[in-house]
């Protein structure tokens, strides 16, 4: 227990000084994050630092390789899929700033990319072993096998793309991503689970934490692709590889809501010329009613926490 409130002490520090360090030093090198113009409501902030995930990931990332407990295969696994998202998040953010718009890489880019590595979890599960499936609300799990492969496929797929439409407003995806950590780490530590992998969730929540001191509204740094792709990963390794994948539309609910609301809008549209929202994802919907982005920030975290403590009824 000390170790894991360590985890999340020290890399909220960490990250806080990381952080405070990034934002003049992304000022200077002129990383401002062109502001899509459809969203209107954003125009005014156009140039602020964008990449703030290299701060705070760093932090988890260092914390976590310093104090996670006989760190195994998995443990090394999510940090190195994580880690690799954030690098092609950061080539997207890079190629944003020099190109000075909001077109970085290209979709089909991002989808090879994406494919590869999830195949690549997917099959570690499967040669591994780790292949066990928990049914929330119950103590049951069971081994799948290779039905793991399509399974993993999918809910890395899935995550990583959540998380990154979830990131739309100030404070929203950083919110949402700390409940969501938090939550799974303990969640693995109450089930008994990988304590490195425990001690890597309670990482990023803690890190995360110390990130939204400089990302709610109004924000002086958002955490880009470059973080938003990499917490997506590390959220599917983190559940997947502890046999939680079935906890992420539960804990990571705003994730869904966030592909849902996209996914929806988009097969409307084409079938009916009409939309269903005044704009997708949902988050764009609610400010256009006139709620600030602190409050969807505020009720998407209070969901995901709320809907998260549930998952604990069956194990008290």
């Amino acid at each position: 227990m000390q170790r894991y409130i360590l985890a999340l002490l020290l890399s909220f520090l960490l990250s806080f000084v990381l952080c405070a360090a990034a934002v003049p030093l992304l000022k200077r090198i002129g990383a401002g994050q062109p502001i899509l113009s459809y969203v209107k409501e954003h125009a005014q902030k156009s140039g602020t630092p964008t990449m703030g995930g290299l701060a705070f990931l760093s932090a988890a990332a260092a914390v976590a390789l310093s104090l996670a407990p006989r760190a195994d295969k998995p443990f090394y696994v999510a940090l190195a899929v994580g880690l690799g998202y954030m690098a092609v998040g950061f080539l997207d953010d890079l190629l944003k700033r020099r190109r000075g718009n909001n077109l970085g890489l290209r979709p089909y880019q991002k989808i090879v990319f994406q494919l590869a590595v999830a195949l690549m979890a997917a099959l570690f599960c499967c040669m591994e072993g780790d292949t066990r499936l928990r049914i929330p609300y119950t103590r049951i799990s069971f081994e799948i096998g290779w039905w793991m492969l399509p399974l993993g496929v999918f809910v890395q797929l899935a995550t990583v793309n959540g998380v990154n439409l979830t990131d739309g407003l100030d404070g929203l995806a950083g919110s949402v991503c700390a409940v969501f950590f938090l939550a799974v780490g303990a969640l693995i530590a109450v089930q008994g689970g990988d304590p490195a992998l425990t001690v890597l969730a309670l990482c990023l929540a803690g890190a995360l934490c110390a990130y939204l001191c400089f990302n709610t509204h109004r924000a002086s740094m958002f955490m880009g692709d470059t973080g938003s792709l990499s917490l997506g990963g590390f959220a599917a390794c983190t559940a997947l590889f502890s046999g939680n994948a079935l906890v992420i539309p539960v804990a990571g609910i705003m994730f869904v809501v966030s592909s849902i609301s996209v996914i929806a809008q988009v097969i409307y549209y084409k079938k009916t010329g009409r939309r269903i929202f005044l704009m997708a994802p949902v988050h764009h919907h609610f400010q256009e009613l006139g709620f600030s982005e602190g409050k969807i920030a505020y009720a998407y975290a209070a969901v995901s926490a709320l809907l998260s403590l549930t998952l604990f009824l069956p194990l008290v």
